[in-house]
């Protein structure tokens, strides 16, 4: 796979939630850390995400925000 965009993390999907239309897909990418995608259903079927399946979750923004207590 080729893609533009430079944040690729690699990681196990640890759960996947569908909803009516969307699904949760949670992927572990170690260190403790899990980043949650919202896809669509057909998408989780076309891709057949499973829980335990490698995953790369792709993140691709033009806006980053932050926020502190």
């Amino acid at each position: 796979m080729k893609i533009s965009a430079r944040n690729q993390l690699k990681g196990t999907i640890v759960d996947v939630v569908k909803g009516a239309t969307t699904s949760h897909i949670r992927i572990d990418i170690g260190g403790g850390v899990v980043v949650t995608a919202s896809i669509t259903n057909e998408s989780v079927d076309e891709l057949k995400l499973a829980k335990g399946n490698p995953a790369i979750a792709v993140i691709k923004a033009s806006d980053v925000m932050v926020g502190v207590d």
